[in-house]
């Protein structure tokens, strides 16, 4: 997480679009798709829903250009945005629950998708074969997060041609078998159309929005470099190819509609012919090492950046086991489908505050941020604010989770505000718009005690 001097800097804008496309190739998309099917919308209200998801790429675009600009890593940045101490608790709590849960459902993607594929030769112990391929997965995770920074942005442009080929490739297989002509079997409208649309929005844009760490990966560019060319190559290699494949998930779940009992990992396979089968499970598993490495990667630099004393490798590691011991309960409690709609939408409590502080500090501030300044930890520094504190951030982020939670509507939690609406989730929205408009208003108050950007 150290300041990077002139002379460290490489790379162009345009290396970002493959180092996002390439975690964005997922089998989580595939698994959202079909979810939207499954809440009752029709082919064309989920594909609406997919577009107006992906768009809020663009904020992991615009948090991005802060990285070159300071020139560390946004768990550093974010000291501009909630002070030397309160930036701590925020990063800890919001870098390593994001984290835990990305690393947690990639796994657990691979671990039952692995564990299929062992079945098919005689390995078929459910409890013993899932672990152990997360164990040797996680494993490989840790290694390319050890490497880090260069490893990602000279193979992850491979991996990502790579990994389009082998999804369109089962595409293609997919695609004969859709019900182009799927009605839902009660089709819906009113209160309940809403319901199902803002729950699926909600899904989708889960992703995005939880890519805080765009600007660790960006931070090696040159200081020179345009921030519009790094919001493009950002947003764009995140949204397209997550944008295409939910949306192959949304056909997928016409296909596999009576088949979901096994679970969509077993029925995505039977769509596919034998040969096809490895290959995809393997894609799957690079997608996993590729997403999960950059993940591991930024939630070792948060942990130093609430100062524990653990150098990156060591943080690495210790990132790595928190997220398999998770994965394992998971594979051993839960299925892939309900694990991924459950999480993606509790996590947006956390992600969609952070997100809107995040890009309204990098807006109001005109992206100057000063390296040095951020590193000064001493009482009167630029960013010590009110005891270390600063009370415009820490309110807004708070104020903006406890609103998205009155919103959100799921399975295991529906807060007021959405019930009183009929389960109707604005919680990505109000969280959002709440959080980025309590930040700006106070920054204008004395309570910004001078972090007025």
């Amino acid at each position: 997480m150290e300041l990077i001097g002139a002379a460290e800097r490489r790379g162009r804008a345009r290396d970002l679009f493959f180092v996002w496309a390439a975690p964005s190739v997922s089998i989580l998309n595939f698994t959202v798709g079909a979810t939207l099917v499954l809440l009752g919308l029709e082919l064309w209200q989920a594909v609406l829903v997919v577009i107006a998801g992906s768009a809020l790429w663009v904020f992991p675009g615009i948090i991005a250009i802060s990285g070159p600009a300071a020139g560390t890593s946004g768990s550093v940045i974010t000291r501009a945005v909630y002070g030397i101490i309160g930036n701590k608790p925020v990063v800890t709590f919001t870098g390593w629950l994001i984290g835990a849960v990305f690393l947690a459902l990639n796994w657990l993607a691979s671990s039952f998708l692995g564990a299929d594929l062992l079945a098919g030769i005689g390995l078929s112990d459910p409890v013993v074969v899932p672990i152990v391929v997360t164990l040797v997965i996680s494993a490989v995770t840790v290694l390319v997060a050890v490497y880090g920074h260069a490893l990602i942005v000279r193979v992850y442009s491979w991996l990502a041609i790579v990994l389009a080929v082998i999804f369109a490739t089962v595409t293609a297989f997919i695609l004969p078998q859709v019900d182009w002509s799927y009605r839902a079997a009660e089709p819906l409208s009113g209160v309940p159309l809403w319901s199902a649309v803002t729950i699926g929005f909600t899904l989708v844009a889960s992703a995005p929005i939880s890519y805080i760490n765009s600007p660790d990966i960006a931070r090696y560019l040159p200081r020179s470099t345009k921030p519009s060319h790094i919001i493009a190559a950002t947003a764009l290699g995140g949204a397209l190819p997550g944008m295409v494949f939910t949306v192959v998930g949304v056909l997928l779940g016409t296909a596999v509609m009576d088949r979901m009992d096994a679970g969509i990992e077993s029925a995505l396979l039977g769509l596919l012919p034998s040969w096809l089968v490895p290959v995809f499970v393997i894609g799957v598993i690079v997608n996993t090492v590729a997403l999960n490495g950059m993940t591991t990667y930024t939630s070792s630099m948060a942990l130093q950046a609430i100062g524990i004393p653990l150098r990156r490798i060591p943080a690495a590691i210790v990132v790595g086991l928190i997220g398999t011991a998770l994965t394992i309960y998971l594979v051993l409690s839960t299925s892939l489908l309900d694990a991924v709609n459950l999480m993606l939408q509790f996590l947006v409590i956390v992600s969609a505050p952070t997100m809107a502080v995040f890009v309204t500090d990098v807006v109001l501030r005109r992206n100057r941020y000063d390296g040095a300044d951020l590193f000064d930890a001493e009482r009167g520094g630029r960013f010590w604010y009110t005891g270390g504190w600063s009370i415009p951030g820490v309110a807004a982020v708070l104020t903006g989770g406890i609103a998205t939670a009155l919103c959100l509507s799921t399975t295991a939690w529906t807060g007021p505000i959405s019930q009183a609406l009929g389960f109707i989730d604005l919680s990505v929205p109000v969280g959002m718009l709440l959080a980025a408009g309590l930040y700006a208003l106070l920054l204008r108050t004395p309570l910004a005690k001078d972090g007025r950007p």
